[in-house]
């Protein structure tokens, strides 16, 4: 999922390997049917859909699922594929913000439940705008750290014609943050380059970070987790950020 942070690897750690796979692939069809739906099925004329089509097989989605979310989209099935775009947003534990970004055939539904999830899980749902100019709409590419250097990344983006405006070295992985327009030349540039990513998306970054205490931080994850939970849910953002120490205290529960 797009919005990953310090906190991922314990999070990971408590979630089923198979759910999360099964709602990553779920992500991806997604992408491809609302592609499909707006261009056609034929990928030489429909960037979008090569694109998502691209993802979804980078992220081992199967072909036959794939085929058939192409031909969903395009409507050749007889099925009509409808979704809307909604970002909700979100207040949670000591100040924190989230944004949540949901994909869906039914508003009404993804409405009643992100509302259950925050409520439940030591959240409030937020105003519209007070909590989205937290943050700024980016590119961002995710790499191991292992093996890659900030100036050697830097050094492949910029001969490969492209521009980003920062490397950022978190944890065990690099982030190259480009504007949302510059996103697919960075990653070409890295393709042609022979470097090796985990992901390339569009994702929400926030202009300051808030730190959370250890009770906050338990708050907070169960409150992330209820809502990557939800198949209308496609990407959760943040402005947290939890200290090394908080997250030893927190891998140790």
């Amino acid at each position: 999922m797009s919005g990953h942070s310090k906190w991922a690897t314990t999070k990971h750690k408590k979630a089923a390997l198979d759910a999360k796979r099964a709602k990553a692939f779920a992500k991806y069809i997604k992408g491809i049917e609302v592609a499909a739906r707006a261009g056609g099925a034929d990928l030489s004329g429909n960037p979008a859909l090569d694109l998502a089509v691209t993802k979804a097989k980078k992220n081992s989605v199967p072909n036959d699922n794939i085929e058939r979310a192409i031909k969903r989209g395009a409507g050749l099935t007889g099925e009509v594929i409808d979704y809307t775009e909604i970002m909700y947003e979100v207040r949670g534990p000591q100040g924190s913000a989230l944004l949540v970004e949901c994909l869906t055939d039914n508003k009404n539904r993804a409405a009643a439940d992100v509302r259950a999830a925050v409520t439940r899980n030591g959240g409030t749902m937020a105003d519209s705008g007070s909590v989205s100019f937290l943050f700024n709409r980016k590119g961002v590419v995710r790499l191991p750290a292992e093996g890659n250097t900030e100036d050697g990344l830097l050094e492949a983006v910029l001969e490969g014609g492209a521009d980003a405006e920062e490397v950022v070295e978190s944890g065990e992985e690099f982030e190259i943050v480009s504007e949302p327009s510059d996103l697919r030349a960075v990653a070409g540039a890295l393709d042609a380059a022979g470097i090796a990513y985990e992901t390339d998306e569009l994702e929400f970054l926030p202009t300051m970070k808030t730190e959370l205490d250890a009770k906050g931080a338990r708050t907070f994850m169960k409150l992330v987790d209820a809502l990557e939970e939800l198949d209308d849910v496609q990407s959760v953002f943040s402005n947290v950020d939890i200290a090394p120490e908080v997250m030893a205290e927190l891998e140790e529960d």
